[in-house]
C-alpha cells in the first residue's frame, strides 16, 4: 500500500505567519491572547494552548485591559484596533497581507463613493467578510451566491470584490450576471481580490485526488476552505473521506486499496497530514 502526502495542502502564507508570531510571543513566557480561533483546525489550536495562547472573544476583549491580543490571519474591522487602543492592550497583527490590502482598498473605494453599491461575495458572518464589511461602516452588501446578486439594485454603480478564499469560477459566474443586468446609465466594476494561492488549490487537489484509489482529507470542520477542497475531492474522487485526526480512520476504507492520497485545507498543519500517514502504516 502506497501513502503519498499532498505536497500542496497545508497551511496558506498567512496561517504561517500568524502562529509564527504566536509561538515566538510565547517562547518569551509571555501571556498571549488571541481574538478567535488561531486557525481553523483543533489539533493545532489545542497544541498551542498547550504552550499557552488564550482564545477570547469578541465579548472577553472588551472586557480586557493591559494585554497583549493577536489578531489572526482574517483580519478585524476598525471597531477592534479602537477597542484596543481604549483599553490598553497591544496589538500583534497577523492579519495576512493579502486581506490587508484588500481591506485598504474597499476602505479607499468607500470613501470615494459612499453612494455606491459595494458588494462582497464571500460567506456571511465569515471573519474576513466582518473585517470587509467594517471598512464601509457595515453599508457594504455580502453576497453568498447568484440569488443573492438577484436582490441587487441594478440601477445604481456596483463594485464587486471577493473574500480571498472563495472560488474563482463562481466570482466569474457573478460577474457575467451583473454585466449582462446592469442599467446602461450605471457603472459596474470588478475586482478579483482572491488569494492565487488558495485559489490554485483547486485544480491542483482535483488531480491528486484523481490518481488515488483513497483519499483522506483532513481538515477541521469549521473550515470553510476546508468545505471547498473537500467537495472537490469528493466530485473527482467519491472515495474520498473527510476526518479531523487519525482516530477518525476507519480500518474498513483500507480493504483493497493500493494508493492512499492524504491531503488538507489551508489550516490544515503538515504533522497532523503525517500523523494520518503514520497511523496507516502502523
Amino acid at each position: 500500500m502506497k501513502v503519498e502526502i499532498d505536497v500542496g495542502s497545508g497551511f496558506c502564507f498567512g496561517v504561517t505567519t500568524a502562529i509564527k508570531k504566536a509561538e515566538e510571543e510565547l517562547a518569551k513566557g509571555n501571556t498571549l491572547y488571541c481574538l478567535g480561533d488561531i486557525v481553523h483546525n483543533g489539533m493545532e489550536c489545542e497544541r498551542l494552548r498547550d504552550m499557552g495562547l488564550i482564545t477570547i472573544n469578541h465579548d472577553d476583549l472588551s472586557r480586557l485591559h493591559d494585554a497583549k491580543v493577536l489578531l489572526r490571519a482574517h483580519g478585524e474591522p476598525p471597531e477592534t484596533y479602537q477597542l484596543a487602543q481604549r483599553n490598553n492592550i497591544e496589538i500583534i497583527d497577523a492579519t495576512c497581507p493579502v486581506v490587508l490590502q484588500l481591506q485598504r482598498r474597499i476602505k479607499q473605494r468607500y470613501a470615494d463613493n459612499p453612494d455606491a453599491q459595494i458588494v462582497i461575495f464571500g460567506k456571511n458572518g465569515h471573519a474576513e467578510v466582518l473585517g470587509l464589511v467594517g471598512q464601509t461602516e457595515s453599508r457594504a452588501i455580502v453576497v453568498e451566491n447568484l440569488d443573492d446578486v438577484k436582490r441587487l439594485d441594478f440601477t445604481r454603480d456596483i463594485f464587486l470584490y471577493s473574500q480571498t478564499t472563495k472560488s474563482l469560477d463562481e466570482f466569474r459566474r457573478i460577474i457575467t450576471y451583473i454585466q449582462e443586468h446592469i442599467a446602461p446609465g450605471a457603472q459596474f466594476r470588478s475586482f478579483d481580490t482572491i488569494c492565487r494561492q488558495v485559489a490554485n488549490r483547486m485544480p491542483n487537489i482535483s488531480q491528486f485526488a484523481a490518481r488515488h484509489d483513497l483519499v483522506l482529507f483532513v481538515s477541521g470542520r469549521k473550515s470553510s476552505n476546508g468545505r471547498v477542497l473537500f467537495n472537490e475531492c469528493l466530485r473527482v474522487n467519491p472515495n474520498s473521506h473527510q476526518i479531523e485526526s487519525a482516530a477518525e480512520i476507519s480500518p474498513a476504507w483500507l480493504t483493497g486499496v493500493a494508493t492512499i492520497g492524504i491531503c488538507g485545507a489551508t489550516s490544515t498543519p503538515k504533522w497532523l497530514m503525517e500523523e494520518c500517514r503514520d497511523a496507516i502504516e502502523r
